[in-house]
């Protein structure tokens, strides 16, 4: 039988206490947190991480879908469980915009004693908006329609206008022969990189000889979307000119000497992008006209 020594550093009973409590850290509350999109989160039981991609009801239950850096998913039930910037949280649903905010014009400055909205329109005061209108707008990601709606949202939902996504623009055709334009259901189109020569200067030449005055397709010269926010808004004099042969994203976001590595930083990087983002006075006029020229064709009256 080995013999102890007369000293005993875990004292007479070794389950009984526990020699790191002394130096643990005080257990953290776990705090609400909404899954907004590009949240990066860990969930603790498996140690799954991942960018909060989209929330969704299966099964009865809300789950929160995470993309790790691989671009693989897996789905898990809201609530307790994550951690997120170093911190337990609770994941909630994300907080959908009041649709009471239109009705009583909720705008993001005053002039002149008139509330506007982020686009500079005036703010509806006591209108509810309106049900969905049959005619749409489309944008190539998920990346322009969040720049859309932070700025031109309310009017968009005082007119009733849903915008979608086409993952790209080679879905054009195809979503338009689903959708049947017409008289009355018309699609307005804003694309990335409109210029002479690219790709989608071609398909959009294809689209408007087969369906005539119905589809209108706009957009502006940038190769991203993000390139439509004026550059000092996130401290550059100018955004940086990224080789074809490196991804655009990757590369402005180690430009910026922003982490870049995985699909998790490009999200993170994203949302730090459009938090700069208060108003229209923020993002390039070759953005801002056409996209209030497409709002227009949706909603111009036929005839």
């Amino acid at each position: 039988m080995t013999q102890h020594s007369g000293h005993d550093r875990y004292g007479s009973d070794v389950l009984g206490t526990d020699p790191r409590a002394q130096h643990r850290a005080p257990r953290l509350r776990a705090t609400d947190q909404p899954a907004e999109i590009g949240l990066v989160a860990e969930e603790v039981t498996t140690g799954w991480v991942g960018a909060v991609v989209r929330v969704e009801k299966s099964g009865g239950v809300h789950v929160v879908v995470l993309e790790d850096r691989h671009g693989r998913t897996r789905s898990f039930p809201l609530g307790p469980g994550f951690h997120a910037e170093g911190r337990p949280v609770i994941l909630t649903a994300p907080v959908a915009r009041s649709r009471a905010n239109v009705a009583h014009g909720a705008g993001r400055r005053t002039e002149g004693g008139r509330r506007l909205t982020a686009s500079g329109s005036v703010a509806v005061q006591r209108q509810r908006a309106r049900v969905a209108q049959p005619s749409r707008i489309w944008v190539e990601g998920r990346h322009d329609a969040e720049l859309v709606e932070q700025v031109w949202g309310d009017d968009l939902r005082v007119e009733g206008v849903v915008v979608e996504l086409l993952e790209g623009a080679d879905n054009l055709e195809v979503m338009l022969r689903d959708f049947g334009p017409g008289p009355g259901r018309r699609v307005g189109v804003l694309l990335d990189h409109l210029v002479r020569g690219s790709k989608e200067t071609r398909i959009a030449e294809q689209v408007r000889r087969r369906h005539g005055g119905h589809v209108l397709i706009l957009g502006h010269p940038y190769v991203d979307v993000w390139q439509a926010v004026k550059p000092e808004r996130v401290g550059l004099p100018a955004w940086p000119d990224i080789p074809r042969s490196i991804d655009i994203k990757t590369g402005t976001l180690a430009a910026l000497g922003w982490p870049h590595e995985s699909r998790a930083d490009i999200a993170q990087g994203w949302k730090r992008i459009l938090r700069t983002v208060r108003d229209y006075r923020d993002l390039s006029p070759a953005l801002l006209g056409r996209m209030e020229e497409l709002i227009d064709f949706v909603t111009a009256p036929e005839g």
